[in-house]
């Protein structure tokens, strides 16, 4: 067989399968994005910085813009200091595959982002993935395994604080006593939390109090900020070796300084946007009450509300219905989640007509089964 034709094979399993994707342009009321504050509508900072973006860090593209960029996030989470990266992915692939070392185990949530799946497959340590938010279960083999642990062997603990495909919360304050009991390290990638909980946005870790007891966070822009990049708040020691040895680091150009102008001045907004996250919060109790009364099976916790249909092909319908009546929604399908398990994802904001969530809400009561 050809390789076109190997190609052609696969791509028509997958049409067979209600998984071929298609690039779609926005259309419709977002239900589908990230933009949990309502940012991206905001118009760009004007600056005359230069456009940039030649060479990495260490070599032309450090910019003094970066080192305010990133003494105003380290400000922001009350950590030591923070580091940009280009992207989320970047970020937990470059912190995962440089913190890991052969000999190491980490523990790492069932439901973990792709990134952060494949930040532990670069690292050489061994990997024990526990069921999806666990904590009894992760415990357990961190008992059974304990007796066998040589004493440089490093242990981490790896997990989302809110799940961007389940749309609930770790149990972090559970996960930080268990981190501290067996002598672990706990990362935690905020990405879907930035922006939108604790002492002015800065995420569930900060919310619960809890910067002094991980060892990195991880948050990215590309969501509620609405600007490129991403970055990893936590110590001087931690930042001083990924500048030296991340290669997702090292070997990456620099984002220009005109980004770094759009951090800042997102920076300024979001911390004091409390009326922001009260609309986010708000519409979400709208819409979850809706859903409810009409006996919608509604799954997360938070603005991430998850439908699941089991079949790829039902997702594929409800949201195709749910497009016409303009409403962008999307069918979330393996392998970007469990077979059986496709669903709708509706991402909630804060500049959500309290209206369209009903208009909503009634039209998935005639797409979804009711819960008994």
């Amino acid at each position: 067989m050809s390789l076109s034709n190997r190609w052609q094979v696969e791509l028509q399993r997958l049409k067979d399968e209600a998984r071929y994707r298609t690039l779609q342009p926005p259309a419709g009321i977002d239900f589908s994005s990230n933009d949990y504050l309502g940012y991206s509508k905001c118009p760009s900072p004007v600056s005359d910085l230069s456009r940039g973006g030649t060479a990495s860090r260490l070599l032309r593209g450090q910019h003094p813009i970066w080192d305010e960029v990133e003494a105003k996030l380290a400000e922001w989470h009350h950590a030591e200091v923070a580091l940009m990266f280009t992207s989320g992915y970047a970020a937990n692939e470059g912190l995962l595959s440089t913190v890991l070392a052969a000999g190491d185990t980490v523990f790492s949530d069932q439901h973990n982002h792709a990134s952060i799946i494949d930040g532990v497959r670069l690292g050489r340590a061994e990997k024990v993935v526990f069921s999806h938010g666990d904590v009894n279960e992760l415990e357990a083999v961190m008992r059974q395994r304990r007796p066998a642990r040589a004493a440089q062997q490093a242990w981490f603990i790896v997990t989302e604080s809110l799940f961007g495909m389940e749309g609930d919360r770790a149990s972090l304050q559970a996960l930080a006593e268990l981190a501290e009991r067996y002598q672990a390290h706990l990362i935690v990638d905020e990405a879907h939390a930035t922006g939108c909980f604790g002492p002015g946005g800065s995420g569930l870790v900060d919310a619960l109090g809890l910067r002094e007891r991980v060892l990195a966070t991880v948050h990215t822009g590309g969501k509620a900020l609405a600007v490129p990049g991403a970055y990893i708040a936590g110590t001087r020691l931690l930042r001083e070796l990924l500048v030296n040895r991340c290669r997702h680091f090292i070997f990456t150009t620099a984002l220009p300084p005109q980004i770094g102008a759009w951090w800042l001045d997102t920076l300024k907004a979001v911390v004091v946007d409390e009326s922001a996250r009260v609309a986010l919060h708000e519409r979400v109790r709208v819409f979850r009450q809706q859903a409810s009364l009409r006996r919608i099976p509604v799954g997360g916790t938070d603005y991430l509300a998850t439908v699941i249909l089991g079949t790829d092909a039902a997702a594929v319908e409800a949201a195709r219905r749910l497009q016409q009546a303009g409403f962008d929604i999307r069918a979330i399908r393996p392998p970007t989640v469990p077979p059986g398990t496709a669903r709708l994802r509706i991402s909630i904001h804060a500049d959500h007509d309290p209206a369209v969530l009903l208009d909503l809400a009634n039209l998935l009561a005639t797409l979804v089964s009711p819960t008994s």
